[in-house]
């Protein structure tokens, strides 16, 4: 097995239980912004891409335009941790709206919801929906049983373009 198969197989097995990540920008003064997200991860055997259903905001935008870049951390109550550091592009082309929000209303639980349930979403087309497609260039997954082994990061599994 490839260890970017093994690496985000992991991934995406803790981030879709855990639904919701921390996400981290850079500001336009290179500070770090940080966020809460719901992003959907689509694992094809050979590369891994993240979506996040967004409201475009000025500080989004500003934020991307300046560093295209976005950091994912999910926590699960078990202590597994799991970071995805992406390239990030955000979308406004009306294919691609409707396709995320087409994998977001089909996805089981608790990574699927109907995006239609946010007020300012009326439709995928809508101004105030856009998509952040998000391409990891490094992954970390690290398991709760690495906190008490004897060597701490035998069971770490990292991956990098």
């Amino acid at each position: 097995m490839s260890e970017l198969k093994r690496v985000a197989t992991a991934f995406v097995e803790i981030a879709h239980a855990v639904a919701w990540c921390s996400a981290a920008t850079v500001d336009r003064k290179g500070r770090p912004r940080s966020r809460i997200l719901h992003p959907i991860w689509e694992w094809d055997g050979a590369s891994l891409v993240g979506w996040v259903a967004a409201f475009p905001t000025a500080l989004m935008r500003g934020h991307l335009n300046n560093n295209p870049y976005m950091s994912c951390t999910y926590w699960a109550e078990t202590q597994n941790t799991c970071t995805a550091e992406c390239d990030a592009d955000l979308l406004f082309d009306d294919e691609t709206r409707i396709d995320v929000w087409q994998k977001f209303k089909q996805a089981p639980p608790p990574v699927g919801y109907d995006p239609g349930v946010i007020a300012h979403w009326t439709a995928p087309t809508s101004d105030a929906f856009a998509v952040i497609r998000l391409d990891p260039w490094r992954l970390r997954v690290f398991p709760a049983t690495s906190f008490m082994a004897a060597d701490p990061m035998k069971d770490v599994l990292a991956w990098e373009r």
